[in-house]
């Protein structure tokens, strides 16, 4: 049973946001049994790609292997259990070789050399090649699990593959990164993503260009309606409402996904509404709405036809987590001649900024001695509650 302090519809209690043990029991409960998203399949395009993941204080690696099929592994050598690899990205040429004895891997895993151990020892080299975790790729982007129940990723393929499959991130090239090391738990930084209440005040770019905080009207909903249809005329199935077949989240279902429209004037998520890059993928022009995908517990993405903008969590301790931000583009776009940072960035380098402020604020007030929980209000922060209860559904009896 759930401890007796946490109450239905209430903020959790301080522990959840502070505490180092229940921060270790988010690790092994829900960060080391769930789909992770490690990053972009334009990062591993050709054979020896790599890429580094790093949830609490586990390292992974992915890495692209001769035949194009991506592969997941501990960044751990098999000897003495040394760190294989320190770069967040890069290529291999033909192997993996760990820089304390030089025991080499193929991009496969599988032990190449071992210093004649093997000979001394009697021990099979195929019992030591590098632990493997689970990869999926699905649009252009790229999952990890580590542990082998980690929820089936069928149901999340189907859903996501059609709705990515006009974006073309597959085809798309990191046009910019940023990253933060923002000191609020990664709880907070998820449950502000999860609720525009603070958007009027805290996001004026945002809700210039979308419908998330504007009232719940006739009007709007007609407004709405109509560029759906418009939309739907392009054969692209539009829904502001992200919620589908089931709630998200849920006890199956971590994931979601929808397309919704732009208010009247805005093609694409830029601070004045017009086109920043090229169009990207299969679409017939810029004014096609944006594709919303969301995965717990660290990743969203919100995806315009010019340009797509993909956030990666990781938490890092108990009250610090890193973000990762990328902006892409299509692969063919050149940086100065088809698009510029200075146009591209702004709209989701200043929504971010700002809400890693917000965390950060939040996180300062949860931690004092005043703090106490709040009621969320079912109208405005339904999803932070369905957050709230989704997580609590993982924690077990042990808080």
């Amino acid at each position: 049973m759930i401890a007796t302090d946490v109450r239905p519809g209430f903020s959790l209690p301080q522990r959840f946001y502070c505490d180092p043990a229940v921060y270790r029991e988010d690790l092994e409960r829900i960060w080391l049994r769930s789909w992770l998203f490690a990053g972009h399949s334009c990062e591993l395009a050709h054979a020896g790609d790599y890429l580094l993941v790093e949830p609490g204080s586990d390292s992974l690696l992915i890495v692209r292997d001769a035949d194009g099929q991506l592969r997941g592994f501990h960044n751990t050598c098999r000897h003495r259990g040394s760190r294989l690899c320190d770069l967040e990205s890069g290529r291999f040429e033909r192997s993996i070789v760990c820089p304390y004895h030089q025991w080499s891997y193929g991009l496969d895993g599988a032990l190449r050399s071992c210093g004649g151990v093997d000979r001394e020892t009697g021990i099979d080299p195929a019992e030591l090649g590098l632990l493997p975790v689970r990869v999926e790729e699905v649009g252009g982007l790229v999952f990890v699990a580590i542990a082998g129940d980690a929820p089936p990723f069928g149901p999340c393929r189907a859903e996501l593959e059609p709705m990515l499959a006009p974006q073309g991130l597959a085809r798309a090239a990191i046009a910019a990164r940023r990253s933060y090391l923002v000191e609020a738990n990664w709880k907070l930084v998820w449950e502000n993503n999860r609720e525009c209440w603070h958007c009027h005040v805290g996001h004026p770019d945002y809700i210039a260009a979308n419908y998330d905080a504007r009232p719940d009207t006739e009007s709007t909903r007609a407004e709405l309606s109509g560029r759906a249809a418009l939309l739907s005329e392009l054969g692209l199935d539009a829904n502001h409402t992200e919620v589908g077949l089931a709630p998200f989240p849920s006890a199956g279902r971590w994931w979601s996904t929808n397309r919704t429209p732009t208010v009247p004037g805005f093609v694409t998520e830029s601070l004045d509404g017009r086109p920043v890059a090229p169009v990207m993928g299969d679409y017939p022009s810029h004014d096609v709405g944006t594709v919303r995908v969301r995965a717990l517990p660290g990743f969203w993405c919100h995806a315009s036809a010019d340009h797509a903008v993909t956030t990666r969590l990781l938490p890092v301790g108990p009250t610090t987590t890193r973000t990762d931000v990328y902006w892409l583009v299509d692969e063919d776009a050149v940086a100065g001649r088809d698009y510029d940072l200075d146009r591209l960035l702004p709209f989701w380098l200043r929504t971010s900024e700002q809400d890693w402020e917000l965390c950060e604020r939040n996180q300062l007030g949860v931690a004092g001695s005043g703090y106490r929980p709040g009621p969320y209000s079912p109208s405005r922060e339904a999803n932070v509650i369905a957050f709230t209860d989704w997580y609590l559904s993982h924690c077990g009896d042990s808080r």
